[in-house]
């Protein structure tokens, strides 16, 4: 690896030639990939020299390109950081004589977990994040979970970026954590109704979440009881409770297929009962209500989902009654079970709907807002027993919005706006809902939002984000980080393309395995549509996406590169084919039923070969791009990125900007500081700012 002033890293090539399927290929940035590639992703500082060398040659490349606008990045951090309430909290959660809640101190990288009296009284500090974080490279506080009786909390912690959770113990009364240390975690976990037991989720040497352990206090982990291990290694599996906490939930999923598996709280001893044995392409998820159940499911050819009534367990479907039946279409996405209400969310044309049903009489009512393009939340909260349920909605435009809505009064109340202290108009900004046509005609929504004073047109600038995988929606909630690029005369789309959920499971269903060839050209149909009408003009586009959305750029600017005038890929999944390829990496066979198993089906393999990023890198002239990566990454490896930016640099060489910025002590989800995150959010701005000729152009507001 060399890398001078002159000119960008140049990687070696080493000849690395696999055969599959009769079908040869060379991949000769291979040694990219560090065959202790697990202990590289705990330990970074273990990672090979020449690996660790070509990684820091390119940062130092992408810091020196980036020079000239280092004070834009430090200006735009100043802004983003101007716009969050640096001692924010979130709004109160009652349970019982408690109401828990996390709040940041001003200045401060990491929450604080807090509960405070329901009555009134002093604040009591549960988990202090800073102070956890101190002299830590790395940090990450994920879940916690309080005991029924209040005296304990189990918290989990990453100090790795990879995703391995220690979940740690603390005794309340005394503020000190016990000696109960249970490492390799998920970082999910469950309490029983004494209080005293806790299961949770293990993860194995590939990283992959396959056993649940009962836990005892005050006892070592070697001495924890396996309750269920999952023998396929396709499925995940994950502890959770049922909304009454009558029962804990053991489930196993892969993307398309469920199982669950219920203990009651109160005999945490007992096995594991088995609801219903898994199907292919089956899901459900269950809630006790009174002696019988509430499923959410799309078993009974109903993709997109039913919710039923099931008076008996084990689940018999003979015997199961509709309670919101199935229509095409109308996406059900997922339901909260209370005492006296039932709750369910619905996706239809990429907006999002909610209804509200009593259990005494049937009668049911949608809470409406008016405006298109925004996103609703639901949070299950810890009472059963309750009238209130409460919810979050934002749009381009509104900022994050938090209400308790009184399904009885059918009032809504709100807790909690987001406060934006540099100042915010919604009325300053326009989003509005288009309808792109797709190469084979079906509508495609995109989401607009740009700033009043912005006349679109032929020259203007347009940030277009995709992301079309595993059945997620992209919708359009609030983020104050895109005003930095709106307010400088940006149009900011999201092309909610084929792949995601947004019109249906069928959505889902046509982006996928033999099908994902759409979620690239709906992308593309969208790009030209916004084109066409005038909102921006060829070769004016940054396409945007992260993760599966980063391998939607790959392959976009593969297929159409003088589309686009810059793109961004964040953690992106452009080595598809190898991957799928590697049945030891954390993620292949649970991610085989979304792509195909190129193993042992030899169609799987041609169609992913077909479109891959990686592997259809052509001698042509490509936007500039941005790409980004971490080396604690177990979602997407390291590897992935590096070996894509060395053959875009081998292959196409041209006029433009390649840059890959690797962070080494960091995972897929970035720094885990607030403030952190947001220097890398001004990076990738300040790269998109600069390529566009407007480094110089100040925020409107």
């Amino acid at each position: 690896m060399k890398s001078t002033q002159a000119g960008p890293p140049v990687a070696r090539q080493q000849s690395h030639v696999t055969t599959c399927h009769g079908h040869r290929r060379e991949d000769p940035w291979a040694w990219l990939r560090d065959e202790n590639w697990q202990q590289a992703m705990l330990e970074p500082e273990r990672l090979k020299a020449d690996i660790r060398a070509c990684l820091e040659a390119e940062n130092a490349w992408t810091e020196q390109q980036l020079a000239p606008v280092a004070s834009l990045r430090k200006r735009l951090v100043r802004e983003l950081r101007g716009r969050l309430r640096e001692d924010d909290s979130s709004v109160p959660l009652p349970d019982g004589p408690w109401a828990y809640y996390q709040r940041y101190r001003e200045g401060g990288q990491h929450p604080l977990l807090c509960r405070q009296p329901v009555n009134g009284g002093e604040e009591e500090v549960l988990i202090d994040g800073d102070a956890e974080a101190q002299g830590l490279a790395s940090f990450h506080l994920g879940a916690a979970a309080h005991s029924p009786d209040h005296r304990y909390v189990a918290w989990a912690v990453d100090t790795t970026g990879a995703e391995s959770w220690l979940i740690r113990i603390r005794d309340l009364h005394s503020g000190e954590d016990l000696p109960d240390v249970l490492e390799q975690a998920r970082g999910d976990m469950e309490w029983a109704a004494d209080s005293h037991t806790l299961f949770y989720t293990w993860h194995d040497e590939s990283h992959r979440p396959r056993r649940v352990y009962r836990h005892q206090l005050a006892t070592a982990q070697a001495a924890d009881t396996l309750v269920y291990e999952e023998p396929d290694p396709g499925f995940f599996v994950g502890v959770d409770s049922t909304p009454s906490r009558r029962y804990l939930v053991i489930e196993s999923h892969d993307h398309t297929t469920s199982e669950v598996r219920l203990i009651d709280a109160g005999r945490p001893t007992a096995e594991p009962q088995l609801v219903m044995p898994r199907q292919r392409d089956v899901e459900y998820e269950i809630a006790d209500h009174g002696e019988g159940w509430i499923v959410h499911t799309n078993a009974g050819d109903a993709e997109d989902y039913r919710i039923v009534y099931a008076p008996s367990m084990p689940l018999d479907p003979s015997q199961w009654r509709d309670i919101v039946p199935h229509r095409p279409g109308r996406l059900i996405q997922g339901m909260l079970v209370f005492r006296d209400w039932l709750v369910w969310q619905v996706l239809e044309d990429a907006e999002p709907r909610l209804y509200v049903r009593a259990f005494s009489d049937g009668q049911t009512h949608e809470v409406a807002f008016e405006d298109v393009c925004h996103d609703i939340g639901i949070a299950p909260g810890f009472e059963y027993a309750t009238d209130t349920l409460r919810l979050a909605r934002s749009s381009f435009t509104t900022p994050h919005r938090v209400y308790d809505y009184d399904m009885r009064s059918r009032e809504l109340n709100l807790r909690k706006e987001q406060q934006i202290p540099s100042g915010h108009d919604p009325d300053n900004y326009i989003a509005r809902r288009v309808f792109a046509t797709a190469s084979d005609g079906e509508p495609v929504p995109v989401s607009l939002f740009y700033h009043r004073s912005t006349q679109p047109g032929p020259d203007t600038p347009l940030l277009l984000n995709g992301y079309g995988a595993y059945g997620i929606s992209d919708l359009p909630g609030f983020s104050p980080h895109r005003l930095s690029l709106v307010d400088r005369g940006f149009v900011y789309a999201i092309a909610h393309v084929r792949g995601g959920q947004e019109r249906g499971y069928r959505w889902y269903r046509e982006g996928k395995l033999q099908h994902k060839a759409n979620t690239f050209s709906d992308f593309i149909a969208c790009a030209e549509h916004l084109i066409d009408q005038g909102y921006t003009g060829k070769g004016r586009i940054c396409a945007l996406g992260g993760s599966a959305g980063g391998m939607l750029v790959g392959a976009v600017i593969n297929q159409r590169p003088a589309l686009f005038h810059a793109a961004v890929a964040d953690v992106p999944f452009v080595d598809v084919l190898n991957t799928m390829l590697d049945p030891s990496l954390p993620l292949t066979p649970p991610e085989w039923p979304e792509w195909g198993n190129p193993i042992e089906d030899p169609e799987a393999y041609h169609n992913i070969l077909s479109w891959s990023p990686y592997d259809n890198v052509q001698p042509q002239q490509y936007p500039h791009l941005l790409v980004t990566a971490g080396v604690s990454d177990p979602r997407v490896t390291y590897w992935e990125p590096a070996k894509w930016v060395a053959k875009l640099r081998a292959t196409a060489p041209g006029e433009r900007q390649l840059l890959l910025y690797t962070d080494m002590r960091a995972g897929h989800g970035g720094p885990g500081g607030r403030f952190d995150f947001l220097e890398e959010v001004a990076l990738r701005y300040a790269f998109i700012l600069m390529v566009y000729g407007l480094s110089d152009v100040e925020n409107q507001t």
